[in-house]
């Protein structure tokens, strides 16, 4: 006979899964839209080829479209999360932060782009978590 300990440590378990799960998605979700976009525009000439500095203009597009997709991928997190979806947003936005942060540090003196680009990166992190967030729960609550 299954004692009640073993079913719920088997149900935390899976929950734990799922957690891991919802925020490797949402994360997953930017990063494979972000650089998808980035192909896009390179294929159609908006974007310079490989090697060669975008202008600050270009900065400013991609920043928008990642700032978009960071909305989403938090709302994905937040839409698969067992439970709590702002927790489970903060917590990939605290980890697309640290990811953020050291790109940043790796590329300051590399003259990749302008430093506000990889600044904006990191700060809209927690924002677009919470809006996305904001979205799930505005769902949940109808």
């Amino acid at each position: 006979m299954i004692e009640s300990s073993e079913v719920s440590a088997g149900i935390r378990q899976r929950q734990v899964g799922r957690s891991v799960w919802a925020i490797f998605a949402g994360f997953l979700a930017v990063v494979i839209l972000s650089i998808g976009t980035d192909v896009v525009l390179h294929k159609l000439g908006i974007y310079p080829a490989l090697g060669q500095r975008m202008s600050d203009g270009l900065f400013v597009w991609a920043t928008a479209y990642r700032t978009i997709y960071g909305i989403f991928g938090s709302y994905l997190t937040a839409r698969l999360a067992p439970n709590r979806p702002m927790w489970h947003a903060m917590v990939g936005a605290v980890i697309g932060m640290i990811i953020g942060t050291a790109g940043a540090a790796a590329t300051w003196n590399k003259d990749l782009g302008p430093h506000w680009y990889s600044v904006a990166l990191v700060v809209e992190a927690i924002p677009c978590a919470w809006i996305g967030a904001k979205f799930r729960e505005a769902q949940i609550s109808k």
